[in-house]
């Protein structure tokens, strides 16, 4: 306590002697308090929102949705050489189940080219369609973007022509939350439906809705990605 005092002098007889006015430390350090605390509060209401947004995105992700709707539409994952991964194979299977329950008339496969200009993620989702025997004109293909939220207002347009309204979204449980709020906006009904969960750890589950949470905070913004 004694020697934090005579720092404290010190630092005033310091300011003094050098021609800067002890007030104006007294209110440079008030301001640099108060600049510190907002900053702080600042931080704390995003961490709180965030958090109470990734517990609604993991609510969403247990929710299975569907219903009678216009077209399914399955997000698109990465491909292989023209073979869906795994999950987008998930993807596709889920959408096929909802078909055959006739959950929807149509199918429509989104997502861009990834590392091989040759093939893109809704082209591989199309192909493996029909070769589960789902009608080529049952199918929709936007491949244009490669990412959720260009790819969803692209896709927006394509059924907005075709005069569809209602649509089940199929993806990552995780994935829901987000794509249901951007086609929402864009004036559809949407049901969001989860392909089949895989194993995963529950720290890995929170990461992904604590990463989908910011991503949805900057699509709130304005930023798209």
């Amino acid at each position: 306590m004694i020697s934090s005092t005579l720092r404290m002098a010190a630092s005033c007889f310091y300011q003094v002697s050098s021609g800067v006015p002890y007030n104006g430390v007294i209110k440079n350090k008030g301001i640099k308090r108060a600049g510190n605390l907002t900053l702080l509060l600042v931080v704390t209401f995003l961490l709180g929102y965030l958090v109470a947004l990734s517990i609604r995105i993991g609510r969403q992700s247990a929710q299975d949705e569907a219903r009678k709707a216009d077209v399914i539409v399955v997000m698109g994952a990465a491909e292989y050489r023209g073979r869906p991964s795994p999950v987008l194979k998930l993807r596709l299977e889920h959408a096929v189940h909802l078909y055959q329950q006739k959950f929807a008339p149509l199918i429509m496969t989104t997502g861009g080219a990834g590392g091989d200009p040759n093939f893109t993620e809704a082209g591989v989702g199309r192909s493996y369609l029909t070769d589960r025997g789902i009608p080529a004109e049952a199918i929709i293909v936007e491949d244009s973007r490669d990412s959720t939220s260009s790819t969803l207002s692209d896709a927006s347009e394509i059924l907005k022509r075709m005069g569809l309204r209602t649509c089940i979204v199929v993806s990552d449980g995780y994935h829901i939350f987000r794509a249901k709020r951007i086609l929402q906006k864009q004036g559809f009904i949407v049901y969001g439906s989860p392909r089949e969960a895989g194993e995963s750890s529950e720290i890995r589950k929170w990461w992904l809705y604590f990463r989908q949470a910011v991503g949805y905070a900057l699509w709130q913004i304005g930023v798209r990605f």
